[in-house]
């Protein structure tokens, strides 16, 4: 197993002079030394050949070689590997948290694809770091299972994530409180080796602006225009302003790919917000079912609902907003600060309007579509109405045949008096989208083709990882490397797989990490 490393987040921007997990301040710095806690007995649980691919390493190989377990569960480490963990603050809930810091995550190091790409590699779960305040560094199965899952589910939907390589099981127990509440218990440990082109985050530059460290500030900024934006590069304060206008253009593509599938982060701090524009730091997300906007599914967030699925661009915004305000020592003047905000709401303009248009099968989305398309949204919530099977079901439904009525949608209602109360209205709904499509510049195949790309057969509900996760933690990783083979294929219609693509089953309703998650999750 070989892979080549070439480590500029070391090379280019200072370091911690101590190094080792001692808990501390850092400051100064945007990166401490540390090595990866070795672990009892790894054994590799599945990897993403597809995520492996990127670094020329083939799945068959990973699969026999003994190393890859004992390496990327922290016990080796390759050639080039030069571990650390990152420093960064951010906003917790809309309160300013201070240092924060890679408490569990240790990154092994850039690595190069032989396409050309840049990978940081970072193992999750692989021991204290400076960052790890009073936890032990630690993650369990179920987190684990859900990260790995998760970041490959939603590359295959088409969203801009991180990536995960590999689910290494360590032989040893973590004890967690899941819910905080006072009932802690032994789980079974895991780490996931998480990749993305940089793990930098709004967090990595708002530490060093709280602090007056401007010149981290600028040398963070140079390293990822130069390798992450490198047309940027070197252009003064113009390639400043377009990077930052960038920045604000991916988020809000991003957050469009989430509400175009129903996924809810659940924690969106500006700690878990990529500068690249990725979807980062998997934990107690979720996939809105029965459509309602001020669903959250963090346990964390249960009373103020900040990050609940209807608000996520506006808490987007906020996030950016607070980048901004940490950039500003770099720039002369709010005006380009100001230029870049404002394309983040001309970006999701278009964006809003794409995922409308898509998942309605229209060439394009008119204001008039934007009103159908909420006159909808309104329907479903009050008809508790499966998102992922009602849009899947309207894609396939011939327009034209009035008589099939609501029949397409029948396992898509999760309450008959629900149902009863918006059956009259949905068919008016119906038809007014029937007659638009009708005169759409698109024929009929193209807009069913159309709505296939876009509304998904399969998402990763968290009742199907449970079941995963379920069988994991008997032993069986089986259910894993299923789940990963259903979400490769998201809008391909796969035979004897209809249990993945169903309503979520009553005993999912409020069972633990199947409807509401803690941070833990």
């Amino acid at each position: 197993m070989h892979i080549e490393f070439d480590n500029a987040f070391l090379r280019e921007l200072p370091g911690d002079p101590e190094s080792g997990p001692r808990v501390r301040e850092v400051l100064g710095a945007a990166w401490s030394r540390v090595e990866p806690t070795p672990v009892a007995a790894p054994r590799l649980l599945a990897a993403s050949a597809e995520a492996a691919a990127l670094l020329g390493l083939d799945a068959a190989t990973i699969s026999a070689d003994p190393d890859f377990a004992r390496v990327f569960a922290g016990n080796a480490l390759l050639p080039g590997m030069q571990p650390w963990a990152a420093n960064y603050g951010g906003h917790q809930f809309g309160s300013w948290a201070g240092q924060l810091g890679d408490g569990r995550a240790i990154s092994l190091g850039e690595a190069l694809g032989p396409d050309g790409g840049r990978w940081e590699l970072q193992l999750k779960g692989a021991g204290k770091t400076p960052y790890s305040r009073f936890a032990d560094g630690r993650a369990v199965l179920r987190s684990s299972i859900r990260e790995f899952l998760c970041s490959e589910a939603m590359h295959h939907l088409g969203i801009p994530t991180t990536r995960a390589l590999s689910l290494v099981g360590t032989g040893e127990q973590v004890v967690r409180d899941m819910f905080y509440d006072g009932h802690p218990r032994p789980e079974p440990g895991a780490v996931v080796c998480r990749m993305a082109p940089t793990f930098l985050r709004f967090g990595s530059w708002q530490l060093p602006a709280s602090r007056g460290d401007t010149a981290l500030l600028r040398g963070l900024a140079d390293y990822v225009q130069r390798y992450h934006f490198p047309d940027l590069a070197g252009r003064g304060a113009e390639g400043d302003a377009e990077w930052f206008a960038r920045v604000c253009e991916r988020t809000a593509w991003m957050v469009a790919g989430w509400m175009r599938v129903g996924f809810v982060h659940g924690v969106m701090n500006t700690d878990n917000m990529s500068i690249l524009g990725l979807t980062i730091d998997y934990g107690p997300y979720g996939w809105v079912e029965d459509y309602d906007p001020d669903w959250t599914p963090n346990t964390t967030d249960a009373q103020g609902r900040r990050y609940r699925f209807g608000t996520q661009p506006q808490v987007a915004y906020w996030n950016l907003l607070q980048l901004a305000q940490a950039l500003a020592p770099l720039f002369d003047g709010v005006a380009p600060l100001e230029a870049g905000l404002a394309r983040f709401g001309q970006a999701w303009e278009r964006a809003y309007r794409d995922l409308v248009a898509r998942k309605l099968g229209l060439a394009r989305g008119s204001d008039d579509d934007l009103r159908l398309f909420a006159d909808l949204q309104g329907l479903l919530q009050d008809g508790q109405v499966d998102m992922t099977l009602f849009f899947r079901a309207l894609g396939q439904r011939d327009g034209a045949d009035a008589e099939a009525g609501l029949a397409p949608f029948a396992g898509a209602f999760y309450d008959a008096d629900a149902q009863a109360r918006v059956e009259a209205p949905l068919r008016d709904w119906l038809a007014r989208h029937a007659a638009r499509q009708a005169d759409d510049p698109l024929d009929a195949a193209q807009q069913r083709e159309k709505m296939r790309l876009a509304n998904p057969c399969y998402v990763l509900r968290n009742w199907l990882a449970q079941e995963a996760i379920d069988r994991a933690e008997q032993g069986d990783p089986g259910g894993v490397t299923e789940l990963l083979e259903v979400m490769r294929h998201p809008y391909e219609e796969q035979p004897g797989r209809a249990h993945y693509a169903g309503a979520r089953p009553e005993w999912a309703r409020h069972r633990a990490g199947c409807s509401m998650l803690s941070c833990s999750s």
